[in-house]
């Protein structure tokens, strides 16, 4: 039995016709109709993945997703009704590691799950902690602190720092980056990493200072820079 993924899905027919084919894969398969039981079952059964609507009832999926993300790095699929790219991004600025829109075909959404379950980090050699101007990066424990106090990343945007902070002054195009963070399967937008690259800014950013680690390079891409940062 491979892992175990969570269906949030208020609608019985979409949920047992991607409950099917998740079983034919060998994935077990836990289904909450609500968002007060998804929220419980991804805090009991710790799937490795939840396919979460954005429209339950109870409790909206956006909600869901930013109290997980406060306490979790579960993968997140969105489904949503909802097409205009606003609309998408905001799911992607709470956390969530891809979306896919209604109505959809199960056999795309089973790609779109085999390749968020595929980004893995790769293990690489070199130090397990890296220190600059007070952000501390702990690649073994898969924690950040930026002057002491712990910072909640996605699992997005911890390998999207990690592929910049091992690299500093380095330009990256998206592309690279897709390919450093995600590996050659990532199936998203562009804007995808603008979205993780704005969010992980505001998170390493400290008090009002307009400075940031993270740095535009306009017409190519980002770059970590710790002298932008410098006290």
């Amino acid at each position: 039995m491979k892992s175990t993924i969570l269906i949030a899905e208020d609608d019985p027919k979409i949920a047992a016709s991607v409950k099917l084919y998740l079983e034919r894969e060998g994935y077990a398969v836990v289904i909450a109709d609500n968002g007060r039981a998804a929220l419980r079952e991804a805090r009991t059964r710790q799937p490795a993945l939840i396919i979460l609507d954005l429209m339950l009832p109870q409790l909206s999926g956006i909600d869901v997703c930013r109290i997980l993300r406060a306490e979790s790095d579960v993968y997140i699929i969105m489904l949503t009704a909802r097409t205009t790219e606003d609309d998408k991004l905001r799911g992607l600025n709470l956390g969530a590691d891809d979306y896919v829109t209604k109505p959809f075909s199960p056999r795309e959404l089973m790609a779109r799950i085999r390749a968020v379950l595929r980004r893995k980090r790769t293990e690489s050699s070199g130090p397990t902690e890296i220190c600059v101007n007070g952000l501390v990066m702990n690649l073994e424990r898969h924690e950040v602190s930026l002057n002491e106090k712990p910072v909640n990343l996605t699992v997005a945007e911890f390998r999207l720092l990690e592929a910049l902070i091992r690299s500093p002054e380095r330009v990256f195009t998206r592309q690279q980056l897709v390919e450093r963070a995600f590996g050659d399967d990532f199936d998203g937008l562009e804007r995808t990493i603008d979205a993780h690259i704005m969010n992980l800014r505001r998170k390493i950013k400290t008090g009002d200072s307009q400075a940031s680690f993270i740095v535009t390079v306009y017409g190519v891409g980002y770059k970590f820079s710790p002298g932008n940062h410098a006290s």
